[in-house]
């Protein structure tokens, strides 16, 4: 894996100033002087599969469900939320109809945030009454699915399941940048269908170049390609709610992240450095500090 040091010695340049200034502006425009810091502290993720997924995803491999807690373990405690999850089949859903006894024992006084997949309507329904949001990752490229999840699926699909999903729940839809190996492929595609669609919230990552899995030897995104994207989202949404979630790498790259963020109008920023404190703070906006997964506030 490449030493995040590193990692900013290809970067490229950054977009012009009048770009920033405009994606400031729109901010000014659409949204109050504030923004939303969280520490997850009080979501706790569940997984619905241990540790097992059909996929073997490129950017994931299962390292991530390692750090979730499988839902038969799960005692309620001091958490008010929970984020549902798991792995995949091998069509991309997450088998959420199972471990119903366990969903029903831990909703009382709970919020849930479910990660689906790309799970029918049909399954959505069997969970229902449970469900207070769902995060749905959306690809803009057949190519760029294939490759990391081994699906053949493009961004039509996502689409059509995003539509069936949200006519029962509220929906976040969520955009990882660089997702193809730090390579951009289908952000722009996915953001402009979700303008057609005027969702009111998106949350945005980025790839993490993760060890053990197929792109552990890859870069992140460059900050250039970054930027573009976050500017992109700023224009093309200028009424949604921004949100940049907390997959996203860590050090020197993860604090230029922020800055660009707050910088682009973002409105959100899970796990969020110093650095994007006092940028916030020299920006004029009052910071509004929450405890739970960004998909909830």
């Amino acid at each position: 894996m490449p030493d995040p040091s590193e990692w900013q010695e290809v970067m490229c340049p950054l977009p012009s100033e009048a770009l920033w200034q405009e994606a400031w502006r729109i901010r000014q425009a659409y949204h109050p002087n504030e923004i939303l810091f969280t520490r997850p502290t009080a979501t706790l993720p569940v997984s619905l599969t241990g540790t097992s997924c059909a996929l073997n995803c490129a950017h994931c491999g299962g390292h991530y469900l390692q750090h979730m807690r499988p839902i038969e373990t799960v005692i309620p405690a001091s958490e008010t939320s929970y984020l549902i999850s798991g792995g995949c089949d091998a069509l991309g859903r997450v088998p959420i109809e199972t471990h119903r006894e366990a969903i029903q024992r831990l909703r009382p006084g709970h919020r849930m945030n479910w990660h689906v997949g790309l799970s029918s309507e049909t399954q959505l329904r069997a969970v229902l009454p449970y469900v207070d949001v769902i995060s749905f990752d959306i690809v803009g490229d057949r190519e760029t699915a294939c490759e990391v999840y081994g699906l053949d699926v493009g961004l039509e699909d996502y689409l059509r399941t995003f539509e069936a999903l949200r006519r029962l729940a509220p929906v976040v839809p969520h955009i990882t940048i660089g997702l193809r190996g730090g390579r951009l492929a289908g952000e722009w595609a996915a953001l402009e269908a979700l303008q057609a669609l005027k969702v009111e919230h998106v949350i945005l990552i980025i790839l993490i170049p993760t060890p053990g899995t197929r792109y552990a030897q890859c870069a992140p995104p460059s900050l250039e390609d970054v930027s573009s994207i976050f500017l992109g989202a700023r224009r093309l949404l200028p009424e949604a709610r921004l949100s940049l979630g907390c997959m996203r790498p860590t050090g020197v790259y993860r604090q230029e992240v922020d800055a660009l963020a707050i910088r682009a109008g973002l409105n959100a920023i899970v796990n969020p450095t110093r650095r994007a404190e006092a940028l916030a703070q020299e920006c004029g906006l009052r910071i509004l500090w929450r405890d739970e997964c960004c998909a909830l506030i």
